[in-house]
């Protein structure tokens, strides 16, 4: 008998069929973890609560939004298959075809979902799929690892992720399985495997371009109707793991299918998947917000998010200061960027030579008394 909970699968817990990928998670539908975005955000610079304590409420996009997002999708499915395409034949190539494909919750899952679609459609391959939490500052969820040993090859295992940003979780979860490692003796391979690798961070990437994956463009509703993970120690007990909900309620909006489809669609069309030829990682998206540290005065590299992904978080979840562009950078990947930020009223301010297509500025030193985009910020 397994020492571990089985998986969560759907429909009873996401929206994603039950062979596509098993949630390592506990189901905290029932409860309400929701706060206001000023609110969560105060907190946790305050030191008061951590951010994977309680969840912002869902965005909800209307037509406009929407329209955008499927407009972004068609245009972009057909590069988006060919990065999949691309990481899949290295994982394959270099990890093997018995691999395990354990995405990163929740961006991490629809890739992972993609890779596994690949390898069936192009090798014959049937590949295990799991989705675990991981959290910054206090790493991969142990009882999901756990779970995985105990009924798989541990070497077997890779770790899947949308994209890097600086290269945080990435660090994150190599430290983590160091740890795990050392308390254990099992051995977790902690390359990362991601479409996009801007941060440099990588050596498993579809490309190293910073551009927009749509699916980062909505929450809950292009990622099988799940909220991002919780740990919340009076939620989560001893022998459970993270938490996250399942935004049933939300199943009329919900285009996670749609999207996986989309870009599945184009995988007939992806000719040839020679691997990237510079791979090695060099962390240079670190090195480029240290200098976004240094030049804004933000005194927090936490508070600065590179790439078109974690730009759309900020905006989308966070309480946003300011955002960077860079001069001359493909319009395509930005308006939806754009159009967030017009609407949360925030300065969109380009940049010569900025290292990616854009990064998100969290509002340093946010409290709810802050007024405007000026209000309480650090000095320049």
């Amino acid at each position: 008998m397994s020492a571990t909970p089985p998986p969560l699968r759907g429909p009873v817990f996401g929206s994603y069929a039950p062979d596509e990928v098993g949630w390592l998670l506990t189901d905290l539908s029932g409860v309400a973890l929701e706060a206001p975005t000023e609110e969560r955000e105060e907190a946790v610079q305050s030191g008061g609560a951590h951010y994977a304590e309680s969840l912002p409420h869902e965005y909800q996009p209307d037509a406009e939004y929407l329209e955008l997002y499927r407009s972004t999708l068609a245009a972009s499915a057909g590069r988006l298959a060919q990065a999949v395409g691309t990481v899949a034949e290295l994982v394959l190539a270099e990890r093997g075809r018995d691999v395990v494909l354990v995405s990163l919750a929740r961006a991490g899952t629809p890739v992972g979902i993609l890779l596994r679609r690949w390898a069936a459609r192009r090798h014959g391959l049937d590949l295990p799929h799991y989705a675990v939490s991981i959290v910054r500052g206090r790493g991969i969820d142990r009882l999901a690892l756990d779970h995985l040993a105990e009924h798989h090859d541990p070497s077997r295992v890779v770790f899947v992720d949308g994209w890097t940003g600086k290269g945080a979780i990435a660090r994150e979860l190599t430290a983590a399985l160091a740890r795990h490692e050392a308390a254990t003796g099992i051995r977790f391979d902690p390359e990362l495997a991601v479409l996009a690798d801007p941060g440099r961070c990588a050596t498993l990437f579809g490309t190293r371009e910073d551009w927009l994956i749509a699916s980062a463009c909505l929450n809950s509703t292009v990622s099988g109707l799940v909220s991002r993970t919780v740990l919340k120690d009076r939620l989560v007990a001893p022998g459970h793991y993270h938490g996250a909900k399942f935004y049933a309620e939300l199943a009329g909006s919900d285009v996670s299918n749609g999207f996986l489809d989309a870009v599945g669609a184009e995988f007939g069309g992806v000719l040839a998947t020679a691997p990237p030829t510079d791979r090695v990682p060099d962390f240079a998206g670190w090195a480029a917000v240290d200098r976004i540290v240094s030049d804004y005065g933000i005194g927090d590299p936490n508070l600065v998010k590179p790439g078109v992904g974690e730009t759309t978080r900020v905006l989308l979840r966070r309480v946003p200061w300011k955002v960077l562009v860079r001069a001359g950078a493909p319009a395509g990947d930005l308006a939806h960027v754009r159009l967030l930020a017009q609407r949360r009223g925030v300065p969109v301010e380009e940049v010569d030579g900025l290292a990616y297509t854009c990064v998100g500025l969290i509002h340093p030193r946010f409290t709810r008394g802050a007024t405007g985009a000026d209000g309480l910020a650090a000095a320049r």
